[in-house]
């Protein structure tokens, strides 16, 4: 099984991928998330690992759009705790850093630690893990990453600070996604992604969120985004939770009938917090 990760070896997606799958898979590296949905697209990947949000961080939004505007399927949901370690070149010390490079938003969750140190230069990059990997392969001096324990094992790097992320309890959820629908029993199914449009009348909103309750689901996300081909109307891109599928089928009845645009992005099982 071919899966597509955005990042290389080492990173927190690859983590993501070995735990979800628990077996042998064929990594296929991409540095970006566009990259890897074109590989789904085009069947040279069987599915793939998304991050979609963030404790600290919040939501990452642009991979909402990514999901709903290719049709993609969301198949399940993986947690993952994020610690992020400060590497460099063996030999290299703490001392010795005048720049320090990895993805943004690695740098924004270990913000409080990198201030400390006022004269080094932040540096955003396409993956944590490959930030590591251009180190070892460059032999970059000076040159600090931030990036998982595994990157620094893998590219044999020096760990010169641990756990430095501002937040102890930081964690990352993914997705797993594929082209095609995976249809599990639906006694095992008890959480479902979904995107719908509702009209400017006032409480339009709150009337489908009261049928939702009413139907003993449990709102766990909800997240609005702009209609890009319709100026000033939003989307919303909601998760929820049930006990019995045919709660879940009664709210899908009614809500095909209340909103504009209703899709189902995937229908899968609830993942257990870190």
């Amino acid at each position: 099984m071919k899966v597509a990760i955005q990042g290389i070896q080492g990173s927190n997606h690859h983590q993501v991928a070995r735990e979800f799958f628990e077996k042998s898979i064929d990594l296929v590296e991409c540095l970006s998330f566009d990259r890897m949905i074109d590989h789904l697209l085009e069947g040279t990947a069987d599915k793939g690992v998304m991050a979609i949000e963030n404790s600290i961080a919040g939501s990452i939004i642009p991979n909402y759009n990514l999901v709903s505007r290719n049709k993609l399927h969301i198949i399940g949901e993986h947690y993952l705790n994020i610690h992020h370690n400060l590497m460099v070149l063996k030999g290299q010390k703490l001392t010795d850093i005048k720049e320090v490079r990895t993805h943004p938003m690695a740098l924004l969750q270990c913000m409080e630690y990198l201030k400390q140190f006022p004269h080094l230069k932040l540096v955003e990059d396409v993956d944590t893990a490959e930030t590591a990997r251009h180190i070892q392969q460059d032999r970059l001096q000076h040159v600090a990453a931030i990036a998982p324990r595994a990157a620094a094992e893998l590219y044999d790097l020096d760990i010169v600070a641990a756990e430095i992320q501002t937040i102890k309890n930081n964690a990352t959820r993914f997705i797993i996604i594929k082209k095609q629908n995976k249809v599990l029993p639906k006694e095992e199914i008890n959480k479902a992604s979904l995107r719908f449009i509702t009209d400017h009348k006032r409480g339009s909103l709150a009337t489908v969120l009261n049928v939702m309750s009413d139907c003993n689901l449990n709102l766990t996300k909800i997240q609005s985004l702009p209609v890009i081909e319709t100026p000033w109307k939003y989307a919303f891109f909601v998760d929820v939770t049930f006990d019995q599928y045919n709660h879940f089928n009664k709210a899908k009845s009614l809500l095909e009938i209340m909103s504009e645009d209703f899709t189902i992005l995937g229908e899968y099982k609830n993942a257990l917090l870190p």
